[in-house]
């Protein structure tokens, strides 16, 4: 099962959708998320999100801050700032 993942700016909706990996930038380091992992809740260092779709190429977002969080297989990134590079 894919995570359900939403990426979002103070100013809009920037991604959602589906993923099988998700990649950020915290401020204790680099962290990747894939379904089944634990809940958590970081704090988002600014940085490129990666976020890799079951099917097509990878969504790249730069962000900063915010926070990342993920329970039951549902990741939200919420920063201050983000937009989307590729």
């Amino acid at each position: 099962m894919p995570l359900q993942v939403t990426l979002v700016s103070a100013e809009e909706a920037v991604w959602p959708g589906e993923a099988t990996l998700v990649v950020a930038k915290t401020v204790i380091g680099e962290i990747g998320f894939m379904a089944g992992h634990t809940p958590m809740l970081a704090i988002l260092a600014e940085g490129q999100v990666r976020i890799t779709p079951p099917e097509g190429p990878k969504i790249i977002a730069n962000a900063q801050d915010g926070f990342i969080s993920v329970e039951n297989d549902v990741v939200t990134i919420v920063a201050g700032e983000a937009a989307l590079v590729a």
